[in-house]
């Protein structure tokens, strides 16, 4: 696996999530001495006006081995607490389903370019 330039630290495993605006980057690092941490990044993009173009901001949470139970424990507490007692009649799985069927429309070609004309 090729090292990247971040300090010594090699990236071994990266998922990203889209939700609308901001971009979630989880991403499992190594250090030099072959340990492993996650990192978790938030990407915003936003307008700048002096220079009328595009940045990113981004805010990084560093979370290492050894708090992952506790923090899996918390993150599972509290979107439970959410989903059963502040809004126990939304359908949390639809939002899945909205998700894939724009996917599937993103990937399938339109009707146009199925059309044959002789």
């Amino acid at each position: 696996m090729e090292e990247n330039k971040n300090n010594g630290r090699e990236e071994i495993f990266s998922e990203k999530v889209k939700a609308g605006k901001r971009t979630y980057f989880f991403d499992v690092k190594s250090t030099r001495s072959n340990d492993y941490y996650l990192t978790i990044t938030e990407s915003k993009k936003r307008y700048n006006k002096d220079d009328e173009g595009f940045t990113y901001e981004k805010h990084k949470i560093f979370l290492y081995k050894e708090d992952f139970n506790k923090f899996m424990e918390a993150l599972n507490n509290t979107v439970n607490h959410v989903k059963t007692e502040l809004l126990p009649d939304v359908d949390f799985n639809s939002f899945d389903q909205h998700r894939e069927k724009e996917e599937t429309e993103a990937k399938s070609p339109t009707v146009d370019s199925e059309l044959k004309w002789d």
